[in-house]
C-alpha cells in the first residue's frame, strides 16, 4: 500500500473553520483527521503541503517511521504549526492502518479499558456570549441567561460544565485579554470588577445546574501568576472541579497549585513529551490536558503514559468537530489515567452533516464507536456546501 495523495478540506464553523486532512492510497483506502488552523495555528495547511512530498509513495501503515522522518526534517522548527501538521498526518495514518486491519483505532492500540466516557459541556455560555450571530445559536447577555444555560446542561444529561470569564452589564463581553480580545490587554490583571463578575457568573451557573453538576473554569492565558492565584482564591467557595490555566512556566504553575485548594489542569498548548516533562517533574498539574489533533494520537498516548508514572490524570483538548471527538474517543478508550472528556454541544446548524457517523452520546457520556478506523468519515459534499468564510 502506498500514499498517493494528501489534501485538506475546510468548512465554515461560525467564528472559525473546521479543517480536515485526507490521505488517499493506491488501494482505495482513505485516512481522515481533523485539525484547527484558525485558532492559533495559522499556516498548518501550508506546512502539510510542504511535508506531503516526504510521505508520497510510502506505506501509510508504517506511521511511526513516517512521523520519525517528519520530526527529523523539521527538527530546527519543532513545535507550533509544524507539530500540528505532523499530528494531523499521524492521525490520518492511524485511520488508514486501522481500516486496513478492519478494526477501530482503539483495538489497534491495545483495546479499550472503558466503553463509555464521561463528558463535560465545554464553553458553556461562551460561544453564546461572544459568537452567537456567527454560529446561529441563542445569545447570552444576562445572569438569567446563565441560569438557563445551567438548567439546559442538567436537562440534557451532562454531569459537568466548563465555562470562561464573562463580564456582563451594559456591554457584556468575554474576558479574554490573553488573546488580545476584550479585557485588560496587555496587562492581564485580575481587576476587582472581573473577580466580582466571575463570582456572579459561577453563582448563576450553580443556581441553574443544581448542586450535582460539576463546574470547571477555564482561564486560558488571561492572567499572570498573581492574577491566576487571585482568581483561584476568589472562586474556591464554588467547589470547582478544576481551574484551567495556560502558562509556559511550570514552576509558577506549581506555586499556584500549592496555594489553592482547587485542582489545577493545564498543558493543552504543549507539544510532545519534552514540553510536558517539566510540568510533570515539578508537580505542576493535577490533570494534564492533551491536544490529540495537535500532537497526534500515538504521541498523545506516550504523553499519557508518562503522566501516569507521575500519578497525573489526563484529559483531551476537544473544541473541534465530530471527527476530532471520535479521534479523542479512541484516545480516551485506551488510557487508564483518564479524568474526563471535553465536548462542545453549542454548534453551527450544519455541524452534524459534516461527518458520516455522529458520536453516540447518552446521559452525558460518549459511547465508543465500533466501525473501522475512527468510526466515521468526512462528508465531502457537506463540507463543500459550507465553505469557510474570509475573516
Amino acid at each position: 500500500m502506498k500514499i498517493t495523495k494528501v489534501e485538506h478540506l475546510h468548512a465554515d464553523a461560525g467564528q472559525r473553520s473546521f479543517d480536515f486532512l485526507k490521505i488517499s492510497t493506491d488501494d482505495g483506502l482513505v485516512g481522515w483527521s481533523e485539525y484547527n488552523e484558525s485558532f492559533g495555528g495559522l499556516g498548518v495547511s501550508a506546512v502539510i503541503d510542504g511535508l506531503a512530498p516526504q510521505i508520497a509513495g510510502k506505506d501509510p501503515r508504517a506511521h511511526e517511521a513516517i512521523v520519525t522522518l517528519l520530526y527529523a526534517v523539521r527538527r530546527q522548527a519543532a513545535g507550533g504549526v509544524v507539530q500540528q501538521a505532523i499530528g494531523a498526518i499521524e492521525n490520518a495514518l492511524l485511520d488508514i492502518k486501522a481500516k486496513a486491519l478492519g478494526v477501530p483505532v482503539y483495538a489497534m492500540l491495545g483495546g479499550p479499558v472503558r466503553d463509555r466516557i464521561r463528558l463535560y459541556w465545554s464553553h458553556c455560555g461562551t460561544y453564546r456570549l461572544a459568537w452567537a450571530e456567527q454560529m446561529q445559536i441563542p445569545p447570552l447577555r444576562t445572569l438569567q441567561d446563565i441560569v438557563n444555560a445551567g438548567k439546559e446542561v442538567r436537562a440534557r444529561g451532562y454531569t459537568a460544565l466548563k465555562t470562561n470569564v464573562f463580564v456582563l452589564g451594559k456591554e457584556p463581553y468575554l474576558h479574554s485579554p490573553g488573546f488580545a480580545r476584550k479585557g485588560s490587554f496587555p496587562e492581564l490583571n485580575a481587576d476587582r470588577h472581573v473577580l466580582t463578575a466571575l463570582r456572579e457568573e459561577l453563582a448563576a451557573f450553580r443556581e441553574g445546574a443544581g448542586p450535582d453538576v460539576d463546574l470547571l473554569l477555564d482561564l486560558n492565558f488571561n492572567f499572570k501568576t498573581e492574577g491566576f492565584l487571585k482568581v483561584a482564591r476568589a472562586v474556591e467557595p464554588f467547589d470547582i472541579f478544576w481551574i484551567e490555566i495556560d502558562t509556559r512556566d511550570a514552576k509558577a504553575l506549581r506555586y499556584i497549585r500549592d496555594h489553592t485548594t482547587i485542582p489545577v489542569a493545564s498543558c493543552e498548548c504543549l507539544f510532545g513529551r519534552r514540553d510536558y516533562r517539566p510540568f510533570f517533574e515539578h508537580g505542576s498539574v493535577d490533570v494534564a490536558i492533551v491536544d490529540t489533533p495537535w500532537n497526534g494520537v500515538a504521541e498523545s498516548l506516550k504523553i499519557a503514559a508518562m503522566a501516569d508514572t507521575y500519578e497525573i490524570n489526563v484529559a483531551p483538548h476537544n473544541f473541534y468537530g465530530h471527527l476530532a471527538t471520535m479521534m479523542n474517543a479512541h484516545f480516551c478508550a485506551v488510557v487508564p489515567n483518564l479524568r474526563i472528556m471535553e465536548i462542545d454541544p453549542d454548534t453551527v446548524p450544519w455541524y452534524d452533516d459534516l461527518v458520516t457517523v455522529k458520536p453516540e452520546i447518552r446521559d452525558g457520556h460518549l459511547h465508543l464507536p465500533t466501525g473501522a478506523g475512527w468510526g466515521t468519515e468526512v462528508n465531502e459534499d457537506a463540507v463543500g456546501a459550507h465553505p469557510p468564510r474570509k475573516r
